[in-house]
């Protein structure tokens, strides 16, 4: 059975936290609220969370700067943030969101459809990089078992490879946010996607290879 996956709200004001809740219900999936980026932050040091959604204008820590705190975590760095906001967004902001790995932006009021639809997909890959994590443990299991010392030495060219491939788009990163004027939105997209696969294959990596 699989388990459910824990979705993170954050608005300072109740009455957008009570519609988010009544937009994900149906998803059957545990919905955790926060009133404050200090709150969300509370939540993830002990709690593994598929998605979070976090409002851009708060009071205290804003909904840019809780994203900034949330990806320099080792343990958070790769949640996927969707942020909410009841603002036209801008160019500046779509890059400074970007600048902290934000997924997406929904404007207020927002379909309750496209918010389901969305945060379902998170769900749906949080649950298949925990199937991911299980079965590279057995792989791991079976490579100490059959092939002994080769197996450890596969895993850690294959962990080198992914660090290195994850260094250079976070270059990319950079310099996509330092030059936001001149960059085209393809490029963003596909930076964006790629960004999400390698932290899947990332993810079956680490697994594979343990602690070091």
């Amino acid at each position: 059975m699989t388990q459910k996956a824990n979705i993170l709200l954050v608005d300072d004001r109740d009455e957008n936290l009570i519609a988010l809740e009544a937009a994900l219900t149906s998803l059957d999936q545990n919905l955790v609220r926060a009133n404050s980026g200090e709150e969300a932050l509370k939540h993830l040091l002990g709690t593994d969370f598929a998605v979070i959604l976090l409002d851009v204008v708060m009071p205290g820590m804003d909904g840019f700067e809780t994203a900034a705190h949330i990806k320099q975590r080792e343990k958070t760095k790769d949640v996927p943030i969707i942020f909410l906001t009841a603002q036209e967004i801008d160019r500046h902001q779509v890059f400074r969101g970007y600048a902290s790995r934000a997924v997406d932006f929904l404007l207020k009021p927002f379909d309750p459809w496209v918010l389901r639809s969305k945060v379902e997909v998170f769900v749906e890959l949080h649950q298949l990089k925990a199937q991911m994590r299980e079965q590279a443990r057995a792989l791991q299991r079976d490579l100490g078992q059959e092939t002994g010392e080769p197996g450890k030495v596969l895993a850690e060219q294959l962990a080198q490879r992914a660090r290195q491939v994850q260094s250079d788009l976070a270059e990319l990163r950079e310099h996509i946010v330092t030059n936001y004027q001149d960059v085209d939105q393809p490029l963003v997209n596909g930076v964006r996607r790629m960004d999400r696969s390698v932290s899947q294959l990332s993810t079956l990596v680490d697994t594979l290879h343990g602690p070091e």
